[in-house]
């Protein structure tokens, strides 16, 4: 393939390791986990691996190379597919539409790629993402397992699998059923529809077409390689456990939690450098991710919150959507150049100066939440940085924006144990100061709740530590797969 860009190389033996290729759709939160689940079958399982993404739909030709680069002295091999035609889709055309067509025209370059890898090396499987499901006819093509890669827990699982059983009998392009106002989940878990998701909550929407689409051809699949761990979601792997021998959907295997390494630039940080001053777990850290933006209004009554608490923080500001809305989709004030500090309530950084920083725009999350100042973390309840916040033993304040958000909250707060969930008190959805205060102090110091989340947090720190060690349950399921996979390929070799 003469237009394919690739960095690093795969680990060579005589003979070469069976080899499996895992392809994650564009995006940091896709890419990273999917990154350390690389690492982990080379350095621990005994294959090889080529990690496989998509031409970065926002044109900047280093997107990916943070996360290459890391991966470059594990012996993982890393490629990115050339660029493929979008320029007659629609101007508006939604992000999922432009999204799917991507990775749909993108199909015969991984196919090309597929071939080449195994005519050096035996293939022993295709991991794609969950919106990569339109690759998996390639892994029949070639004769090897395909496995969903699964980058959020398993209730946001069992909602899509809700979701495509209900909606069984409904050809494409037809009436697609709504899932009920609320939804009992395994593990006990009860889901109400504003925590579905954006994509869950009506089907009337687009993007609802679209993924009952993608769930359907789940089924194509050996299995779920899911970012989670046992201890997490106990009842949940167990009940899917049961559900997997009479669903038409495949067997989830909790192989998390899959983290981030933190880099030694990291230490160096300004950041760093103002939690080293802070006493130890003292600090609340407050980030809503990547991509989420909160409203100008909203923005205040947080600045007014943390101001309220009394505790000390670490702030990560991001430009405020123009829209009035709290998202990833509202329309951002100003350009890349402007500072997000300058939305900030006036006074604010002056009066908090003596114990609070804020930030713009980014921070070095897994050192910040490893650090021995911070105690707390107000969270969009991304996946990511909700095991980021778990492997640290950090407890959370639970404020999700877009997405599955909603539904990890949900967990989080009402299962798991690890989170609070303040509540907005306005119709909509505004969070007063009061209650963001208010949480802030429960979490930090709080006798009765707080203490529960504070303690829970520690214990799924211990758990989260032994599922990946040796002997640990995500160590062992993903022993018990790969060992499938190099079987297989043995056998057909």
């Amino acid at each position: 393939m003469e237009s394919l860009v690739s960095t690093g190389t795969a680990e060579r033996t005589a003979p070469p390791r069976p080899h499996v290729v895992l392809v994650a759709s564009p995006g940091a939160g896709h890419l990273i986990p999917m990154a350390e689940l690389a690492r982990r079958l080379v350095a621990h399982h005994g294959l090889a691996a080529t990690l496989v993404t998509f031409a970065d739909l926002s044109a900047r030709p280093d997107a990916h190379s943070a996360v290459f680069s890391s991966l470059r002295d594990a012996g993982v091999a890393t490629a990115v597919l050339p660029a493929v035609p979008l320029d007659d889709l629609p101007a508006d055309a939604r992000l999922e539409t432009v999204l799917l067509e991507l990775i749909g025209r993108s199909v015969p370059h991984l196919r090309a790629l597929l071939r080449d890898i195994s005519s050096a090396a035996p293939l022993a499987a295709l991991v794609p993402d969950f919106f990569v499901a339109v690759t998996l006819p390639l892994a029949a093509e070639l004769g090897v397992p395909a496995y969903i890669f699964f980058p959020c827990n398993l209730t946001t699982l069992s909602l899509m699998r809700s979701a495509v059983e209900l909606n069984d009998g409904v050809a494409s392009g037809g009436e697609f059923r709504d899932l009920p106002d609320a939804l009992q989940l395994p593990g006990g878990v009860l889901l109400r529809r504003e925590d579905y998701g954006d994509g869950f909550r009506s089907s009337k929407e687009p993007v609802y077409a679209h993924l009952i689409e993608e769930g359907r051809r789940y089924r194509a699949a050996a299995g779920f390689l899911v970012n989670t761990f046992y201890d997490m979601e106990p009842g949940d792997a167990e009940e899917l456990k049961t559900l997997a021998a009479r669903s038409t959907f495949p067997l989830a295997y909790p192989v998390g939690p899959l983290i981030r390494p933190s880099s030694d630039e990291d230490a160096v940080s300004p950041c760093i450098e103002w939690l080293d001053r802070q006493p130890t777990g003292s600090v609340v850290y407050v980030s809503f991710g990547s991509a989420g933006s909160l409203s100008v209004e909203q923005t205040a009554e947080l600045a007014a919150g943390l101001e309220d608490s009394g505790h000390r923080f670490l702030w990560v500001v991001r430009m405020p959507s123009l829209d009035g809305i709290d998202s990833a989709t509202g329309t951002i004030h100003g350009n890349d150049k402007d500072d997000p500090l300058a939305w900030l309530p006036e006074g604010f950084v002056e009066r908090t100066s003596g114990r609070g920083l804020a930030v713009a725009a980014w921070a070095p999350q897994v050192r910040v939440l490893s650090h021995p100042a911070t105690a707390a973390f107000v969270s969009h309840c991304g996946w990511n940085s909700t095991l980021e916040s778990v492997a640290s033993g950090v407890p959370m304040v639970a404020w999700p924006l877009y997405a599955e958000q909603g539904a990890n909250a949900a967990v989080l707060s009402e299962s798991v144990g690890v989170a609070l969930r303040p509540r907005a008190a306005r119709a909509d959805g505004l969070m007063a100061w009061e209650e963001i205060a208010a949480a802030v102090r429960e979490v930090m110091g709080g006798e009765e709740k707080g203490r529960a989340v504070r303690r829970r947090a520690g214990d799924l720190q211990r758990a989260a530590a032994r599922a990946c060690a040796p002997g640990g349950s995500s160590w062992q399921v993903l022993e018990e797969v790969a060992g499938k996979w190099k079987a297989a390929a043995a056998a057909r070799h």
